[in-house]
């Protein structure tokens, strides 16, 4: 009886998990689809949760500083390289960091790619939270200058920034020709939802569960 109970439980609880990803998955979809917005200021910094604000849709607009132009490890469709993160200082006064996209190796070295250095520019992309600490198993090294996560704390400590928002832009694809590079538009937004099959597997022990209790019991009869 109390396999039955437990694993009826769980059951119940997958479905509800299965819910509240739906909902999730639709927030974040009508998020990414929608206008973009002024990035959250500072007053608003505070109040940034991941489940509200991931993938919001947003611009900003202020100038680059690529001297403090930052390499973070990433694997994408296009191979293995980086992602070229570079602070924006906001024409409101604040610095945002700004994911401008996917480099190959051989287009790490900044000299490399020294035509796509925008000064001023308007932002557009999808608000993304902190990654901090690093990846599986590989650990960010300010140090050393190796990142493997787009830890903006570590990352404005390490490049002397102050006022940093608590989020960072992947900004969107342009129009720019494809041998530019960084390459932007390139998040990927995937959520996993095996909820109904791990519902399915509870009830299905529940169900034999009960099958057995009742063999039992005639067994004993």
């Amino acid at each position: 009886m109390f396999g039955i109970v437990l694993f009826s439980a769980l059951g119940i609880w997958q479905v509800e998990r299965r819910s509240w990803k739906l909902a999730l998955i639709e927030a974040v979809d009508a998020r990414v689809q929608a206008s973009p917005v002024s990035a959250p200021p500072p007053a608003v910094w505070p109040s940034i949760e991941r489940e509200r604000h991931a993938y919001l849709h947003v611009v900003a607009r202020g100038r680059f500083l690529h001297d403090r132009e930052t390499l973070v490890r990433a694997v994408t469709d296009l191979g293995t390289g980086f992602w070229v993160l570079t602070p924006l200082g906001t024409d409101t006064g604040f610095v945002v960091l700004v994911n401008r996209g996917y480099v190959p190796p051989e287009r790490a070295v900044q000299a490399t790619r020294a035509r796509n250095l925008p000064a001023h520019a308007t932002v557009t992309g999808l608000l993304r939270t902190s990654e901090p600490g690093g990846a599986f198993l590989r650990r960010n090294d300010p140090v050393a200058d190796r990142w493997f996560s787009r830890d903006v704390q570590a990352i404005a400590a390490a490049r002397q920034l102050v006022r940093v928002a608590p989020y960072f832009i992947d900004a969107d694809a342009d129009a720019r020709p494809k041998h530019a590079w960084p390459r932007a538009g390139l998040t990927v937004i995937r959520f996993q939802n095996n909820h109904l099959v791990y519902a399915l597997t509870w009830f299905g022990l529940a169900g034999l569960c009960l099958v057995a209790l009742v063999i039992v019991r005639r067994t004993r009869a």
